[in-house]
């Protein structure tokens, strides 16, 4: 589920891929529905490629956002992100990912991270894990 939906470097929030053509990829913000041209020129990320840093490595931001989930009980973080501090940034991460690498997983991470579980949650996107196909 993760593979269709984009951070842009530069644009707040986060995208749903709608269609390809002519070049171009059209997306839809799941904040406010706008749609939006998406050009090669742009740097976009799925979240399914991105990973977070631990100390034996790295782990897919999938895991990461199932953590969250399941530690607040399906629900949105009921919590003001912006106005935590970098120590309960840090403090909540490690309640759900006790191994992250705390020199190289900022706060700004962190919140980041937080504010898209709250995006997806409200926008109704719960399965964090891309399910395998059976043959």
């Amino acid at each position: 589920m993760l593979s269709d939906i984009f951070c842009i470097v530069g644009k707040p929030g986060l995208y749903k891929k709608v269609v390809n053509a002519n070049g171009k990829l059209i997306v839809e913000s799941l904040i406010d529905k706008k749609r939006i041209p998406v050009f090669a020129r742009d740097r976009i990320s799925t979240l399914a490629d991105i990973q977070i840093y631990t100390n034996d490595g790295q782990i897919a931001l999938s895991s990461v956002l199932t953590s969250i989930q399941k530690k607040e009980n399906k629900q949105v973080i009921n919590q003001e992100i912006k106005a935590l501090s970098n120590d309960q940034l840090r403090a909540y991460l490690e309640q759900v990912l006790p191994d992250y690498d705390r020199e190289r997983v900022y706060p700004t991470d962190i919140r980041k991270l937080l504010l898209w579980y709250n995006i997806l949650t409200n926008s109704g996107i719960t399965e964090f894990e891309e399910k395998e196909e059976q043959k």
